[in-house]
């Protein structure tokens, strides 16, 4: 998780507003992928982000997001992809997960749970829906790469699996 001293305290708000454009119940705060945040000299607000894997496709729309609400808030952006350390599940607040699952997505679980389900050694993604742990896997690879599709055998509802990444 990016530690918040690592934001300045002008532009977390900010940058709190900026959703994710796949999942736009996330904020880009929330999605863990601003790293950090500084106000330099001049009103330049110079801001680091990480994709959540290599080559995601959201990365351009989530930098020029990012531009244009610090132009609106008298900024002059600076927004540069820093792509080591990797993105990890781990950089999630807690409040975006519960998000995602409000919002119907199977929240990222520990890695081990995780390799397991997607494995199909066992059925431990709980549902988002009716929170039973009798799903199983429907495919590797659901609305985007970074999610897996699952299915509930008590509810019988499809969902998506934000991938555990660390």
């Amino acid at each position: 998780m990016t530690d918040q001293a690592d934001i300045a305290t002008e532009l977390f708000d900010i940058l709190k507003s900026v959703p994710d454009p796949e999942i736009p119940v996330l904020s880009i705060i929330d999605l863990g992928v601003v790293r950090s945040a500084k106000l330099q000299e001049d009103n330049v607000a110079k801001v680091d982000i990480t994709p959540t894997y290599s080559g995601c496709p959201a990365m351009d729309v989530i930098g020029d997001d990012i531009k244009t609400e610090l132009q609106k808030h008298g900024y002059t952006p600076q927004v540069k992809l820093i792509l080591s350390p990797a993105w990890t599940t781990d950089w999630m607040t807690e409040e975006g997960k519960q998000a995602l699952k409000d919002y119907g997505i199977a929240p990222p679980m520990d890695a081990t749970s995780d390799k397991d389900a997607l494995l199909g050694n066992k059925r431990v993604i709980p549902c988002p829906q009716c929170d039973s742990k009798n799903t199983r896997l429907v495919s590797q690879f659901a609305s985007t790469a970074c999610k897996a599709m699952f299915k509930c055998e008590d509810c019988e509802e499809t969902f998506d699996y934000f991938k555990c990444l660390i």
